[in-house]
């Protein structure tokens, strides 16, 4: 059965965007082993989703969007994301780092699929993870350094949510390839990318 890639970028930089950049380059990278791969691309930035309020809630839970046909269009698009995201084997996140964290629009995409009696189910000793043999890759840009063993580690908030978030899912792989330090000056921006693209070139 042909590969199922999710490709999702959240960047609000464009085509100046190192995680975009580096996501289509992982993308790439798993179709030289999957050539006949299906690819669902989303882009956060181009087309988001709204942000949970109290009224979607309500419809989500009851079925009734009260006549609201914006709420009712949102929770179509929150419902295609969720189905996605189960149909993929792969799933490839573009990650912008901004003020220690991910983009607000990609905190919508996970609420969106971190769905109980979907992804998660509770139980009386804590959160059971429904999603099983998926694989999340994510292509990180962090304008400082914020790696393992650097001062400001503590303070990285986007790898650590996304990967407590898919574990509450119950995805145990996920892998980062980040580019740290894109905001020090080109030489550092190029050095951090060319790392990261040699760990893509190990992928497999």
């Amino acid at each position: 059965m042909p590969e199922n890639i999710l490709h999702i970028d959240s960047s609000i930089l464009g085509a100046q965007s190192v995680s975009r950049k580096l996501s289509r380059e992982i993308v790439d990278k798993l179709l030289v082993r999957h050539p006949s791969a299906h690819v669902v691309y989303r882009d956060l930035d181009a087309q988001p989703l709204a942000h949970l309020t109290s009224a979607q809630i309500h419809a989500f839970q009851t079925g009734s969007p009260h006549g609201d046909a914006d709420i009712q269009a949102d929770l179509s698009l929150g419902a295609a994301d969720l189905e996605a995201f189960l149909a993929a084997d792969t799933v490839v996140i573009g990650v912008g780092f901004y003020n220690l964290g991910v983009a607000s629009h990609l905190k919508a995409w996970i609420d969106r699929i971190s769905v109980p009696g979907k992804t998660f189910r509770y139980s009386d000793s804590g959160p059971v993870g429904l999603v099983n043999g998926k694989r999340i890759i994510l292509a990180i840009a962090r304008g400082g350094r914020y790696e393992a063993g650097t001062p400001a580690a503590a303070l990285e908030h986007a790898e650590t949510h996304l990967r407590s978030g898919f574990a509450l899912m119950g995805v145990t792989e996920v892998q980062a390839i980040a580019a740290d330090g894109v905001a020090l000056g080109p030489d550092a921006r190029l050095a951090s990318i060319a790392a990261a693209e040699e760990r893509i070139a190990e992928l497999t």
